[in-house]
């Protein structure tokens, strides 16, 4: 059983960022979490946050269980370039709202497909549209490789000065 996180990296940005990246990540943990906090400067009250493993642009899918206002939804994608981590709020939510994000991913380095799955609350303290959201979702990479770097983006525009991410490692006992 998982005993121990340990940061391997974190990033608070002080300006506009496009993305993050978490690059050279050693293989002597087990798993690892990423977790994000973050907001983007689109002119929408929510939008994508995506990821990418190894720079690569193929074999992404998740299957995903959201709520919005009074509404549960499933649904299952096909991502042609990016791992899909969650709605985050866009410049029209809430002023100062952040939306937060967590990404699981166990055995990242054995040479088997990487099923992973995260966790997403978007906060907007808005009753039009019923515009709070929450999702949880189980992801696939369909590829052997090792993840040694993931790049975090907003589907468009950029992060805001605020957003922060963290990479944590973690072994067994």
């Amino acid at each position: 059983m998982a005993n121990t996180y340990t940061l391997i990296a974190s990033n608070t940005l002080s300006s506009s960022a496009a993305s993050v990246t978490f690059s050279s990540i050693p293989t002597t943990y087990t798993d690892l979490v990423v977790k994000v906090s973050a907001r983007s400067d689109k002119a929408a009250i929510r939008l994508d946050c995506l990821a990418r493993f190894n720079a690569t642009t193929t074999n992404y899918s998740e299957t995903n269980l959201y709520a919005s206002g009074t509404t549960v939804t499933s649904n299952r994608d096909l991502w042609p370039g990016y791992a899909y981590l969650g709605n985050m709020n866009g410049a029209n939510a809430t002023s100062n709202t952040f939306s937060n994000l967590e990404l699981y991913i166990p055995s990242y380095t054995v040479s088997q497909n990487k099923p992973m799955s995260n966790y997403v609350v978007q906060e907007n303290n808005s009753t039009a549209n019923n515009e709070w959201y929450v999702q949880t979702a189980a992801l696939l990479w369909r590829n052997t490789a090792a993840i040694s770097s993931i790049v975090i983006q907003p589907e468009s525009n950029n992060f805001v000065s605020g957003s922060s991410f963290f990479l944590y490692g973690i072994k067994n006992s």
